[in-house]
């Protein structure tokens, strides 16, 4: 059996509570890995043998990045929407439709392309778990075919049938709502773990999110949403009751909706990449946080409200914009996207947990909001393998 020390690490932040501080913070440390998983963590003085070594020369070693919410699957550019907003136009989510059609029209080979394009920029960039949705087909057979190549790049998989209503059935919201929850279900749901609707105005309703998740739910899929982005709504509450692993977006909130999700499990899911390229207010995170809220951050990596595929970008919106302090962000960008999809083989470094982890040009977790947009990222290991 093969070994792997990564040692003479100078911070280890291991998000295990054990010693009061979220971050589980160890100095001079060392991790031994064993068969893509952490097999001990403790102090570089008493690290066991190991067949190979990798030194971290002091610097800083995390978690791998849990992105809890990416949207990969596509075809198109939008970047003339992107000026236009920067010129004052607002964001009304219309333009999905516009990637619809260029979704269409690609081939099986294009789309992949572009998935393993993004999943390898983003894992360069620290990211080991990215959940990947479709939601840019919204036929029975765009919808499986891009679940199908999602499932190609990562286990959790989301069925985003439920994106927007499509040009075809504009007229006919209803029997688009029954194509989702009948065919388009039965093809999609061997390609899934997750099902997800977007409950906002010019979107989907309660009852239409409510009927949509409801047959996933009755599928064997878990339950995501997005929620309260564009205004106040029913999103939040409605994922709450329905017991949603997470309700994304959250920027819109009232009183009731903060309540809800700090008597619940599900996670607030916060992408402040949309806020930052559709130039809309940032959600609350220290709101949400003092309610004893679980939060995570993640990419929204998208063709039309935020095409970022960068974790340490969004984490440094969130502390500079929505007042997370820096070990809360990083836990947020860890932790809780692997909370968000209810795993919880990622997001820490300990015994049992996959090996994803990532080695700084940095000698504290702070760096990563201390120095926005440096590439401070030195190597990333995903399953105990260093990664180009």
């Amino acid at each position: 059996m093969s070994s792997l020390l990564v040692d003479d690490i100078g911070e280890l932040v291991t998000n295990s509570a054990d010693s009061g501080d979220p971050l589980g913070i160890r100095r001079q440390a060392a991790v031994l890995i064993e068969e893509g998983r952490v097999a001990w963590v403790g102090p570089s003085r008493y690290a066991p043998a190991a067949d190979r070594r990798i030194d971290a020369g002091g610097a800083a070693v995390l978690p791998g990045f849990v992105d809890s919410h990416a949207h990969l699957v596509f075809a198109g550019d939008r970047a003339a929407e992107f000026a236009a907003r920067m010129a004052g136009e607002p964001y009304t989510g219309g333009g999905i439709r516009t990637t619809v059609g260029a979704t269409r029209a690609a081939s099986d080979g294009a789309l992949r392309a572009t998935v393993g394009r993004l999943r390898t920029e983003a894992l360069r960039q620290g990211t080991t778990t990215m959940e990947i949705k479709s939601g840019y087909g919204l036929t029975v057979a765009d919808e499986a075919r891009s679940l199908r190549i999602a499932a190609e790049f990562s286990a959790d998989t989301t069925f985003l049938g439920a994106h927007v209503v499509p040009t075809e059935y504009a007229d006919r919201p209803d029997d688009y709502v029954s194509l989702v929850c009948g065919p388009m279900l039965a093809a999609a749901a061997p390609h899934a773990r997750w099902i997800d609707v977007f409950c906002e105005r010019g979107a989907f309703d309660a009852d239409h999110a409510r009927a949509i998740l409801a047959c996933g739910q009755a599928a064997g899929l878990g339950v995501r949403l997005h929620a309260n982005q564009l205004g106040p709504g029913p999103g939040v509450r409605l994922g709450v009751e329905l017991g949603a692993a997470s309700v994304d977006h959250c920027t819109h909130l009232a009183d009731a909706d903060v309540d809800a999700l700090a008597g619940s499990a599900t996670v607030a899911t916060l992408l402040p990449g949309a806020e930052f390229s559709t130039r809309s207010p940032y959600p609350d995170a220290r709101r949400l946080l003092d309610a004893g809220v679980t939060v995570a951050l993640a990419t929204d990596c998208n063709p039309g409200s935020s095409y970022t595929s960068s974790m340490s970008f969004c984490l440094a919106l969130a502390v500079r914009e929505m007042r997370m302090t820096p070990a809360e962000a990083v836990w947020a960008a860890t932790a809780g996207g692997a909370r968000a999809l209810r795993r919880d083989d990622v997001g820490a470094l300990r015994p049992g947990a996959r090996a994803d982890l990532m080695i700084l040009d940095a000698p504290s977790h702070l760096h990563l909001a201390y120095r926005p947009g440096v590439p401070l990222i030195r190597q990333v290991l995903h399953n105990g393998v260093p990664q180009c």
